[in-house]
C-alpha cells in the first residue's frame, strides 16, 4: 500500500512531466497532494493536477476559504515530499531558509525526508551558487535525483533536463 506524497511543482519548463509523476504514484496507490508555486501555474493548470491527484492543488499561502494552516497540515499530511520540477530558485530559497511561498513554508516545517529533482538550464544546472546550495542541502540531508543530459527546452543538448519518471518514482520508493 502507498504512502502520503506531496508534489511540489515548480516554475519550469518541465512542469508538465509533473503531471506523469502523479499518475505514476496515483498507480502505486499513493495518496498525492500536489502544491504549485505561482510561476508553476504559468506552464500547467491546477486542474489538471487535481483531477489526476484526486484532490484539490494547493497553491496560496493565505486561502480564504480554508481556515487550516495549510503549511502545518501539508507537512504532517506527508511521509514524503517531492518538488519536480525543482528549479533553481526553490533551490536556494530552501537552502538560504526562505519561506516566503506555500511549498518553502511547508518544506521548513516538514521532519521528513524532502526529494528535489532538479530541471533547469545547463548553465543555471553548473552555477557555482546552485551547486553550493545543492551541496549544502544535501549536507542537510536533502535528497536529490539528479538532472540528466539531454536536449533542452532551448533545444541544446546539456545537463539540466528533468530524471525520466520512472527514475524518480522509484528513487521516492526506496526512500
Amino acid at each position: 500500500m502507498g504512502k502520503n506524497i506531496v508534489i511540489g511543482v515548480c516554475g519550469s519548463i518541465a512542469a508538465y512531466k509533473s503531471v506523469e509523476i502523479v499518475r505514476e504514484f496515483k498507480k502505486r496507490k499513493w495518496c498525492v497532494q500536489v502544491v504549485m508555486t505561482a510561476d508553476s501555474m504559468q506552464f500547467i493548470t491546477p486542474l489538471t493536477l487535481s483531477t489526476l491527484a484526486g484532490r484539490p492543488v494547493y497553491s496560496d499561502m493565505f486561502n480564504p476559504d480554508n481556515f487550516e494552516e495549510d503549511h502545518i497540515s501539508l507537512s504532517e499530511f506527508a511521509d514524503v515530499m517531492l518538488i519536480a520540477p525543482a528549479t533553481a530558485n526553490i533551490i536556494g530559497k530552501i537552502a538560504g531558509g526562505i519561506c516566503d511561498d506555500l511549498l518553502t513554508c511547508a518544506v521548513c516545517a516538514f521532519t521528513g525526508p524532502v526529494v528535489l529533482a532538479p530541471a533547469m538550464n545547463d548553465n543555471m544546472w553548473k552555477n557555482r551558487i546552485v551547486r553550493a546550495n545543492v551541496e549544502k542541502l544535501k549536507e542537510f540531508g536533502y535528497h536529490f535525483v539528479s538532472p540528466e543530459k539531454g536536449e533542452l527546452a532551448s533545444g541544446k543538448e546539456g545537463v539540466g533536463r528533468l530524471a525520466e519518471i520512472e527514475t524518480i518514482v522509484q528513487f521516492v520508493e526506496k526512500l
